[in-house]
């Protein structure tokens, strides 16, 4: 820990230094690159610093809830490094998203290789500088470069877990690797993200998060919305307000893939009959509405890194989880609602499959370093970050001391121990107070007479 808070007062000093290697294909400014990525990075290692020691502390079982059988029986939950920890980081948040993995694996007491992303490799070795200087042992940090084969390599040499951050159709290849060898893993993977508005939100509100969500570097988030539902009368009224808000949302070069991509999703939307609002321009990008867009729409479940969404209407707020849930994705789900409206947000909310829930805000809030993030379904599975994250990072070691106590479970057992058995089984979980009290008596019986036979 006095490693990491070294590294982060150095960190803290060459904020400037850290944005100025982040890669030039990265559609932003170096404030946004301060806010997003270098702010919640050394958030995110104070948390560890203060909460680590604790949180990692061997947790020892007293004798309240230990069966009565196993009276003498002292038990300890420790945690242990995992050994080797592989984290291959992604191209769009190249510091933040690897660099808080990075903290939390070796705070728990792992070594480290960071196989970086495209463009990701500079940066990382800037903060694997600051590690060095702060203390860190030489060798115990490895940043590798950002080749395909390099993260090969390293899958091979056999890592005790990856953490991995990308797509879907990556994080199925790395896991295809990883099977071979049994190897865990933690997969933070694709999302196409869906906000719900509920008739009392505040639109205005609304169709501000939704300019930030396809704003923020360049719409190239996992958390960015591609989904909005919505009733048909409160889109008739959020459109004109939504449209006004993303006129002023700055166009994005779309990557020659990304385009490509883009143009068939649009063409076969529109095919199905659905509105495209705005005009395809890969050069420069102005974020798009598919309006009339339906769920089962191929452009409604892509995770697709453009400034584009899904308008989808629902009948009512009840038929959302029908609607909701034809999307294989369940990273971040964002929910939209008046003030009275809150607990009907939330009882809504559970009814979804999504890692995070956010009422009335979008993306920002899971910056939190106390709170986990993850994904399911085909957004992956495990979380980083918070108290969980850190723990993903260690091994489960469990310690049973014998200290007193009758050992007969070493003796050979026979039909005549049978009456004891059922006794002590229905004395423990017998329903009513009546039969376990019943049970119990027979429970002295049946030893009685098994003294008296022996």
């Amino acid at each position: 820990m006095r490693v990491l808070r070294r590294a982060r007062h150095l960190l803290a000093e060459r904020a400037g230094s850290l944005a100025e290697a982040m890669p030039s294909t990265l559609q932003r400014t170096s404030a946004d690159t301060l806010v997003t990525e270098v702010l919640p990075l050394l958030d995110a290692c104070r948390f560890l610093e203060r909460n680590a020691a604790k949180l990692l502390k061997p947790r020892r079982l007293g004798s309240k809830g230990r069966p009565l059988w196993l009276s003498g029986i002292q038990a300890e939950v420790q945690r242990e490094p995992l050994g080797h920890v592989l984290i291959i980081g992604p191209a769009n948040f190249p510091l933040f998203l690897p660099g808080v993995q990075t903290l939390q694996a070796l705070a728990a007491g792992n070594s480290v290789t960071w196989k970086a992303g495209e463009g990701g490799a500079c940066v990382a070795t800037v903060f694997a500088q600051a590690m060095l200087e702060a203390g860190l042992p030489v060798g115990v940090l490895t940043v590798g470069d950002e080749s395909i084969d390099a993260g090969k390599k390293a899958i091979a040499a056999h890592p005790d877990k990856v953490i991995f951050t990308g797509s879907s159709h990556s994080g199925q290849a790395v896991l295809g690797a990883l099977a071979a060898t049994s190897t865990p893993a933690v997969v933070e993977l694709s999302g196409a993200d869906a906000i719900i508005v509920m008739p009392g939100a505040d639109l205005a509100v609304v169709a501000r998060a939704v300019a930030f969500g396809l704003r923020l570097n360049g719409s190239a988030v996992c958390m960015s919305p591609r989904r909005l539902l919505a009733t048909a009368a409160t889109l008739h009224a959020l459109k004109p307000i939504l449209q006004k808000e993303l006129n002023e949302v700055p166009a994005v070069a779309l990557p020659e893939r990304i385009a490509r991509q883009l143009s068939v999703l649009l063409e076969d939307a529109v095919s199905q009959g659905a509105e495209l609002l705005g005009v395809l321009d890969p050069t420069a990008q102005r974020p798009l509405l598919i309006d009339n867009a339906a769920a089962s729409m191929a452009i409604a479940q892509a995770d697709i890194f453009a400034p584009v969404l899904s308008l989808l209407a629902v009948e009512s707020m009840m038929h959302v989880p029908g609607v909701y849930g034809q999307c294989p994705y369940a990273l971040t789900l964002s929910v939209f609602c008046g003030k009275s409206e809150v607990k009907r947000g939330l009882a809504l909310a559970r009814t979804l499959r999504t890692g995070t829930v956010l009422i009335n805000d979008l993306i920002a809030p899971t910056a939190d370093p106390r709170v986990p993030f993850g994904g399911r379904g085909a957004s992956g599975y495990g979380v980083t970050r918070g108290a969980e994250g850190l723990l993903e990072m260690t091994a489960v070691k469990t310690v049973l001391v014998r200290r007193g106590g009758a050992m007969r479970h070493l003796d050979a057992t026979t039909e005549a121990d049978a009456p004891l058995f059922a006794a002590m089984i229905a004395a423990s979980h017998g329903e009513s107070w009546t039969s376990r009290w019943r049970a119990m008596r027979d429970a002295i019986r049946a030893v009685r007479n098994r003294h008296q036979k022996s």
